[in-house]
């Protein structure tokens, strides 16, 4: 095999186009899942008035856990296309060619998968939960606290099937004129509440409002008869009771690794057991990265060599990525059932990367341990004595 500099620029050539590959793909598949995802949430724009920015940063806090997800499987398809389009332009042939080994010509997917297991890592135990815990605070603080971002000037908002609240403005500082708020919460006391001015405040259950200078208004069931109280200052409670429900108890997707390792015991035996599984999962799911790549190589670099791109190994591997996908999600969810398992989710991460690894560059260390063994010895040139 050729050593000299020709390498390392053939190592940053394809290495570059990897890069590139690899974040154009991971970016459009991200925005794509992100658009179809963010659907769930057009609702409170269009109907309940919230900004165009707390949409942006809801649904931004998910597109973490998706680039964690996808990561390993984009890293396939970059590799697998870009050597795929090396062979097809028969670079690759030249490549080989020049004495380049199945071993030099992967360095630069090793490289980029060394890249991708770190930040596989990263996702995964910091990103995601740090991320997803914060998506589920501010989602929490939504609907707990939802007339903050539902009111609009000169429109009656319904807050709940029970309540429905106009403000006629609202000044810079927050402060509502011309409130008029419907509460039917109690049938039998349905109360009409009207003010001159009110601010939102903090309750101790959720979100009141307090009016100043205005009336309450009520009519008696029994009797038909209209009742008016007038008062200078009055709370109204905005919070509804079916959203307020105390604390938020944090998912095991939004805690720690460490917390996932050490489950609260307040959690059930079931609970315990996928909070454990999860945690593993976490650690395993980066080093599917390693996998699908080598797999990818072997489709192009292994077998006989041809110098037209064939089509069958491309869909062999495509199958063999798809088949191991398939296994990996079985196992985790056989884990979380039983956390006896969790060696075989383990054994399905390591062992097939291993047994690609073997497959790929086994041949070139045999035959770089034969070699020597299999040189001619020298002949004795000495002429016999007469």
């Amino acid at each position: 095999m050729r050593r000299g500099p020709i390498i390392s620029h053939l190592d940053r050539y394809i290495f570059r186009q990897l890069v590139f590959g690899l974040v154009a793909v991971t970016a459009g598949l991200t925005l794509l899942i992100w658009l179809v995802q963010s659907l769930r949430f057009v609702d409170l724009v269009v109907n309940h008035g919230l900004s165009l920015w707390v949409f942006l940063k809801l649904t931004g806090l998910l597109i973490p856990s998706f680039i964690a997800v996808i990561l390993p499987i984009t890293t396939f398809v970059v590799v697998q296309f870009s050597y795929q389009r090396l062979a097809g332009d028969r670079e690759l042939t030249v490549m080989r060619a020049m004495g380049l080994s199945p071993g030099a010509l992967s360095r630069p997917v090793l490289a980029v998968v060394m890249l991708v297991i770190a930040a596989g890592y990263a996702f995964n135990l910091w990103m995601v939960p740090a991320s997803l815990a914060a998506f589920g605070e501010f989602q929490w603080e939504i609907r707990n606290q939802i007339a903050a971002f539902l009111l609009q000037d000169g429109v009656f908002t319904p807050l709940s099937d029970a309540v429905t609240v106009y403000v006629r403005s609202r000044d810079p500082d927050g402060t509502l004129r011309g409130v008029m708020i419907d509460d039917a919460r109690n049938k039998s006391q349905h109360a009409t509440i009207l003010a001159e001015r009110g601010q939102l405040v903090e309750g101790a259950e959720g979100l009141n409002v307090l009016l100043y200078d205005g009336s309450r208004q009520e009519v008696e069931p029994q009797t038909g008869r209209l009742n008016i109280l007038t008062f200078h200052e009055n709370v109204v409670d905005l919070s509804s009771p079916t959203r307020n429900q105390g604390e938020r108890v944090m998912g095991m997707s939004e805690v720690s690794l460490y917390a996932l390792l050490h489950p609260p015991k307040t959690l059930s035996h079931i609970d315990q057991a996928r909070w454990i599984a999860e945690a593993h999962k976490r650690m395993s799911t980066p080093i599917a990265a390693a996998t699908y790549a080598l797999a990818a190589l072997l489709s192009v670099l292994t077998g006989t060599f041809r110098r037209h791109a064939s089509v069958l190994r491309p869909l062999i591997s495509v199958g063999g990525v798809v088949a191991l996908l398939a296994a990996s999600l079985a196992l985790q969810t056989l884990a979380a059932r039983d956390n006896a398992t969790v060696p075989l989710l383990w054994a399905a991460t390591i062992a097939p990367p291993v047994v690609f690894a073997v497959m790929l560059f086994g041949p070139q260390v045999l035959a770089a341990r034969r070699q020597p063994l299999s040189r001619p010895l020298p002949r004795d040139t000495t002429a016999p004595a007469q």
